[in-house]
């Protein structure tokens, strides 16, 4: 199985920044699109940031502006550095990849365990 392992969650203040990692591992064949994902008690996870492996991202509309997601291809992983924190944004917080493995060619979702970001003063 892929696994994904995040880091670099915590409480920040209002105003302040985190940088969010995730590094994928496994029997990995290619991973086509990596991401973050967000929920927040009581709401539905959501989309926070998105890239695939040509480059294009996509942002939530709550984020843009504050968020950048990158990612290394070579070493299978995602980062999202952001700024100008809200409370709006806590949430815990987990990696996502869309990829296929050595063994199934097709790709499917794999998910972190998650990291919590709390935002308060």
């Amino acid at each position: 199985q892929v696994q994904l392992v995040e880091s670099g969650g915590g409480l920040v203040q209002p105003g302040g920044s985190l940088r969010l990692s995730c590094a994928a591992s496994g029997p990995i064949f290619s991973i086509y699109a990596m991401g973050w994902y967000r929920q927040a008690p009581g709401k539905q996870r959501e989309l926070v940031a998105t890239v695939t492996n040509d480059g294009p991202t996509k942002y939530a509309d709550s984020v843009k502006g504050r968020f950048t997601i990158s990612r290394d291809n070579a070493k299978n992983t995602v980062s999202l550095q952001m700024n100008s924190l809200k409370p709006e944004d806590t949430a815990v917080y987990h990696c996502n990849a869309y990829g296929s493995t050595l063994y199934v060619a097709n790709p499917k979702d794999y998910w972190g365990q998650g990291t919590q970001v709390t935002v308060s003063s």
